[in-house]
C-alpha cells in the first residue's frame, strides 16, 4: 500500500512540475511581433509591438500579450492575452528588432484602403500583368503594409495612371500588391472596423466572358471578312475596354475618345449590364458582338458595335504586312528598274523605297511640282471585284517633299512579261482603301524592264 502511495505522490509531483513548466513557458515570450491589423477588443492599433507566447499551427493563431496601456479600455477585464490570426502579426524576434520594424512601419501603421470597385485585383508582383491572387469587392477594406516600386499601370489609351503600388493584406489573410488608383485610403486606430458599401460578389459567367475578350470596332470585323485590311487604321488599335481593373471604361475610336468612371458593373438580365455611376451600358448581341450605349451631357443615346476578332490584332497586322511584302517582291523581281520613253525611269529598292526620274510630263496634274524624285511605296490599296480580273493590284507612291512625305499618288498596276503597266487613280475613285473604278479618261503608262 505504501508503495502505491509513493508512486501516486511521484505522479502528482511530476504533474505539478509539468504545470509549472507550462506556466513558465507562457510567462516568457518566444519573441516579439508587429501587429499588422488592429484588434477590436481591446482596441490595439496596427503597428503596436506585442510579446508573443505561443504559435498554434493547428488553430492558425498567435497568442500575444496585450500591453497594459490598451488593457485599461478593454471591455473584457482581467484578460492580458489575445489570440490573433497568423496573417495579422509578423513575428520579428527581439523586442528591439520589433521596435525598429515598428518605427519603419509608423508612416503607414494606421493606413487602410477601401476598394472603390468590384473586382479590383491584388497581384503577386507589382505589375498589372502579374498573376492575380485576390479580387476585392467594392467597399472591402485592406491593410496597407508598404509602398513599393513597380511597373506603372497603363490606361486603355496608353497613358500612365496616377497612383502607386502598395503591398497589402486582406482581412482573410491574402497578401499581395494593389495599385492605388481605385483605392480610398483612410486612418483607423483600432476598435470595430466598419466595411462600408460592401457588394456581395455574384457569379456571372457571361460577364466574365465579356471581360476576358478584346472588343474591336465593327469595322475591324468587316476588314477581316472582306480581306481588305487598312493597316494604318488597324495599328491604332481602336477598341472598347470595360476597365475592370481600373474602374474606368474607355471608348477609343477615330472620332471619339471618351472615358467613363464607374463603381461596379451590374447585370440587368438578357446579357445586358449597366456601369453603376456612369451613363454607360452594354449588351451582348452574340458571343462575338457587343453593343455599347452611352449618353453625353443628357444628349440622345448613342449606340456603337464592337466585335471579338477570331485572332489578335497584332497577328492580323503581321499577316497583312507579309502579304504586302510579297506583292512588292513580285514587282521588284520583275525589275527592279523600269523605263518609259515618255515618263522616265522608275526604280524600286529592297527596303520598299523608289526613285523616279524623268516624270516631268506628269507635273502637276498627277505628280505635285514640289515632289522630289524619290519616296516610299505602299501596297495599301485593294480592288473592287469588277477590277480584279484586269489588274494585279494597286499601290501608293509617297513622294518626299520639302517638309516630309507628300500626299500619296495612287496607281493601278498590271505585271507584263517584260515589265509592268500602271494607271493613275484620281482620288475621287477611291473609297477608303478600295479602288472603286477607273478614271473616265485613263492615264496609262507602260514601263519595260531596264538594265539595273
Amino acid at each position: 500500500m505504501s508503495r502505491v502511495v509513493g508512486i501516486f505522490q511521484q505522479v502528482i509531483f511530476f504533474m505539478m512540475v509539468l504545470f509549472m513548466m507550462l506556466l513558465s513557458s507562457c510567462a516568457r515570450p518566444v519573441g516579439w511581433g508587429l501587429l499588422l491589423w488592429s484588434t477590436e477588443d481591446p482596441a490595439v492599433p496596427s503597428g503596436a509591438v506585442l510579446p508573443v507566447y505561443i504559435k498554434s499551427n493547428i488553430n492558425q493563431v498567435w497568442v500575444a500579450g496585450i500591453p497594459e496601456a490598451y488593457r485599461r479600455n478593454s471591455l473584457s477585464t482581467g484578460i492580458d492575452k489575445i489570440e490573433l490570426p497568423l496573417s495579422k502579426l509578423d513575428l520579428v524576434g527581439s523586442k528591439r528588432a520589433a521596435e525598429k520594424r515598428a518605427a519603419a512601419f509608423a508612416d503607414l501603421a494606421l493606413i487602410y484602403g477601401e476598394a472603390l470597385q468590384d473586382g479590383l485585383p491584388i497581384r503577386d508582383t507589382p505589375d498589372n500583368s502579374a498573376r492575380r491572387v485576390y479580387r476585392l469587392r467594392q467597399g472591402e477594406v485592406i491593410k496597407v503594409l508598404s509602398q513599393v516600386e513597380g511597373t506603372p499601370a497603363i490606361s486603355s489609351t496608353g497613358e500612365p495612371l496616377q497612383g502607386v503600388w502598395y503591398e497589402v493584406l486582406t482581412e482573410t489573410g491574402s497578401r499581395g500588391y494593389c495599385f492605388s488608383y481605385r483605392l480610398r485610403l483612410f486612418e483607423h486606430a483600432g476598435g470595430p472596423l466598419q466595411i462600408v458599401h460592401v457588394v456581395e460578389a455574384q457569379e456571372d459567367p457571361e460577364l466574365e466572358k465579356v471581360l476576358a475578350k478584346t472588343w474591336s470596332p465593327e469595322s475591324y470585323g468587316i476588314m477581316l471578312n472582306t480581306r481588305k485590311i487598312d493597316l494604318q487604321d488597324l495599328s491604332r488599335q481602336w477598341r472598347f475596354t470595360p476597365g475592370q481593373d481600373t474602374g474606368i471604361a474607355h471608348l477609343y475610336l477615330p472620332t471619339l475618345d471618351k472615358a467613363f468612371s464607374y463603381t461596379s458593373i451590374r447585370s440587368e438580365g438578357d446579357r445586358s449590364w449597366r456601369f453603376e455611376g456612369a451613363p454607360l451600358q452594354m449588351r451582348l448581341r452574340s458571343d462575338t458582338t457587343l453593343e455599347v450605349q452611352f449618353t453625353e451631357n443628357g444628349s440622345a443615346l448613342r449606340t456603337l458595335l464592337f466585335v471579338a476578332l477570331p485572332q489578335a490584332v497584332e497577328d492580323i497586322i503581321i499577316q497583312e504586312t507579309a502579304r504586302r511584302d510579297q506583292l512588292f517582291r513580285d514587282i521588284y523581281d520583275r525589275g527592279p528598274v523600269f523605263h518609259s520613253d515618255n515618263y522616265g525611269t522608275l526604280s524600286f529598292f529592297g527596303e520598299g523605297t523608289f526613285s523616279w526620274r524623268g516624270y516631268e510630263l506628269l507635273i502637276p496634274w498627277v505628280i505635285p511640282a514640289t515632289a522630289q524624285n524619290r519616296g516610299t511605296l505602299s501596297m495599301d490599296l485593294f480592288l473592287d471585284p469588277e477590277l480584279e480580273h484586269s489588274y494585279n493590284g494597286a499601290f501608293s507612291l509617297y513622294f518626299d517633299g520639302p517638309g516630309g512625305p507628300l500626299q500619296a499618288v495612287q496607281f493601278l498596276y498590271t505585271l507584263e512579261p517584260q515589265g509592268f503597266r500602271i494607271e493613275y487613280i484620281p482620288p475621287a475613285n477611291l473609297y477608303g482603301v478600295t479602288v472603286t473604278r477607273r478614271a473616265g479618261s485613263p492615264m496609262v503608262i507602260y514601263f519595260s524592264k531596264a538594265a539595273s
